[in-house]
C-alpha cells in the first residue's frame, strides 16, 4: 500500500500526530534525521482514568495502533484513482442527455434547471439568505453597426448544488410584473409604449435586491453596473427594470404559472403552479391586467461601449467606459397573487409609480 508520502516521512508524520494526540511533548532525536521522537513522560499522579503513578505511559506502538484504527491511512494510488472517476463522471453528466420539462438537456444542466425552477433555490428576494451562486461573462461580441462602439455579452450563473458547480444561463429574482396597459399619448396623439406586453414589461424589485444583484455580477465580472435602465422611486424603496421577452419567433415567449392554492403559505417549488400561457397571452386578459407578485427567471447580458469596433473592451482601458448596462430577458414568471401596494408606472419617462 502506498500511504501518499514517502515512507519515513509518512511515519514522522505519523507518530507527531499520535503523540499530539496524546498530549505527549516532542523533541528532535539527534540520533537520526528522518524521525520525531516524543519525549518520554514522568509517571503521573493517579487521575480520574486509573492511571495511577506506579504505571507507565502507553508505549508508542499502542499509541500508533490507537492512531491507525481512528485516523487509517489513505491509499494514494487509490485517491487519485478516484479523484480521476470522479472528474470523468462530471464530464460524462455533461454529455449524458435527460429530459427536462420536455427537452432533451445535459444531466448536469437539467440538475441546475431542476434547482432554479422546479425548487425555486438560490433566487434573489427580499429577506431571503443570500443565494449560494456566482455570476460569470462568458464573452463580449461585436455585432457590427458600422462605428458603433457597443459590445454584448451574455451571463451565465454557477450555482454550488450539493457541493458540485452546475451552470446554467438563469437566474431567479422576486419581483412585481406590471401587465397594466399602457396607453400613454404623447403631445400629437399618438399612442406610445405601443409594443408594451408584447416585446417587454415593466418588474418592479426592492432596491436592497438590486442592489445585491448588482454586487453579484460585479464580483463575477469585475465590471460595475450602470443606472441606465434602472428607474429608482425613493419613495417606496423600488425600482423599476424593464424586462425584454422573446416573441416566439426564434425563442418561446415567456411562461405565465399561477398558483394552485391560495390559502397555501409556501410557494417554494413549481409544484404550487400551473401554467397557464405565456406572459404576452395573460396581458391580453383583461381580468389580469393588474401587478402580479411573485418570481421571475432570467437571461442577464451587459452591453459595454467600448473604444472601437474592432478591438475587445477592457475595463479600465483608454475609451472603455467604466460601467456595464444590464439587460434582462424575462424568461418565465410564476405569481402567487396580485398587489395593489404599488402604483404602475402610466409614462415611460420620468417613472412615478
Amino acid at each position: 500500500m502506498s500511504y501518499g508520502a514517502p515512507f519515513d516521512d509518512y511515519y514522522r508524520r505519523l507518530i507527531m500526530a499520535a503523540a499530539a494526540a496524546s498530549g505527549q511533548e516532542q523533541e528532535h532525536s539527534r540520533e537520526t534525521n528522518f524521525y520525531w521522537w516524543p519525549q518520554p513522560q514522568q509517571h503521573q499522579a493517579p487521575s480520574a482514568s486509573g492511571l495511577g503513578s506506579g504505571q507507565a505511559p502507553p508505549s508508542y506502538e499502542a499509541i500508533v495502533k490507537a492512531y491507525l484504527e481512528k485516523y487509517p491511512p489513505t491509499n494514494g494510488e487509490d485517491t487519485g484513482r478516484r479523484r480521476d472517476e470522479d472528474v470523468n463522471e462530471h464530464e460524462a453528466s455533461k454529455r449524458r442527455m435527460v429530459q427536462w420539462r420536455g427537452n432533451y438537456v445535459s444531466e448536469t444542466e437539467a440538475k441546475a434547471l431542476r434547482h432554479v425552477f422546479d425548487d425555486m433555490k438560490d433566487h434573489f428576494g427580499h429577506n431571503l439568505p443570500d443565494p449560494d451562486v456566482c455570476a460569470v461573462l462568458k464573452g463580449l461580441s461585436h455585432l457590427g453597426g458600422g462605428r458603433d462602439t457597443i459590445w454584448e455579452g451574455e451571463l451565465d450563473f454557477i450555482y454550488n448544488i450539493g457541493g458540485e458547480r452546475c451552470r446554467l444561463a438563469y437566474v431567479g429574482m422576486e419581483i412585481c410584473l406590471d401587465l397594466t396597459p399602457k396607453l400613454v399619448q404623447n403631445e400629437r396623439g399618438r399612442p406610445m409604449l405601443r409594443d408594451y406586453g408584447k416585446s417587454w414589461v415593466y418588474a418592479y424589485l426592492p432596491e436592497i435586491t438590486m442592489l445585491k444583484v448588482k454586487q453579484y455580477i460585479r464580483a463575477g465580472t469585475g465590471w460595475e453596473i450602470s443606472e441606465e435602465g434602472i428607474f429608482q422611486d425613493p419613495n417606496c424603496n423600488l425600482v423599476a427594470i424593464e424586462a425584454m421577452m422573446h416573441d416566439g419567433t426564434q425563442q418561446p415567449k415567456p411562461s405565465f404559472s399561477v398558483v394552485e392554492d391560495y390559502d397555501a403559505t409556501d410557494f417554494r417549488n413549481s409544484s404550487s403552479f400551473t401554467r397557464i400561457g405565456s406572459v404576452q397571452t395573460v396581458y391580453q386578459d383583461t381580468d389580469q391586467q393588474q401587478i402580479h407578485r411573485g418570481i421571475g427567471f432570467f437571461c442577464l447580458s451587459v452591453e459595454i461601449d467600448g473604444s472601437s469596433s474592432t478591438v475587445r473592451p477592457v475595463r479600465g482601458a483608454k475609451g472603455v467606459d467604466d460601467e456595464a448596462t444590464l439587460i434582462f430577458t424575462l424568461i418565465s414568471f410564476s405569481t402567487w397573487g396580485i398587489t395593489d401596494s404599488i402604483a404602475p408606472i402610466v409614462f415611460n419617462t420620468p417613472p412615478y409609480y
